[in-house]
């Protein structure tokens, strides 16, 4: 799986490729809810990962259903997303990361704070290839319609 020609891809929950499961510096990467100005930033990450765009993502971003990892520049005062998880309620329905970020634990950053918004089990449905990850995270998976299910318990610690 490649993304777009800018280097970004990660594939998550609509995804081939999943985002690793490293750690984050804090000082490095934040993790937030997206803000109004950052839906095309979303938009290219998604869309460089091959994953779907909803139709409505100007509005999840607004009803902060979208969260982002930014990363700021050295020596600048701007920040730069790097990574970006998209929430149905409880559910994850996409993870994209850049490319160049895949080891810094973006991807499980990203999970982890979308865990911490519900008191609910997490879920997200997946493409094989990412299995790994998501298990890695504490996911319980099952098969379901030639695509994988995946459940995280409420009381699961995702570590950042």
């Amino acid at each position: 799986m490649t993304g777009g020609d800018d280097g970004e891809s990660k594939r998550g929950a609509d995804g081939d490729t999943a985002p690793d499961a490293g750690t984050v510096s804090d000082a490095d990467v934040s993790i937030r809810t997206a803000r109004d100005d950052e839906t095309d930033a979303v938009r290219h990450l998604l869309d460089a990962a091959m994953l779907t765009v909803p139709a409505n993502l100007p509005e999840r971003v607004g009803g902060g259903d979208v969260l982002v990892a930014v990363a700021k520049e050295i020596g600048t005062e701007s920040t730069d997303v790097v990574g970006a998880l998209v929430l149905d309620g409880g559910h994850v329905d996409a993870v994209a990361v850049r490319k160049h970020r895949r080891a810094d634990g973006v991807g499980t950053a990203l999970v982890a704070a979308a865990a911490e918004r519900t008191d609910a089990p997490l879920t997200a449905t997946f493409r094989a290839q990412v299995r790994l990850f998501y298990e890695a995270l504490g996911f319980e998976v099952e098969e379901r319609d030639d695509r994988l299910f995946g459940t995280l318990p409420a009381d699961a610690d995702v570590t950042r």
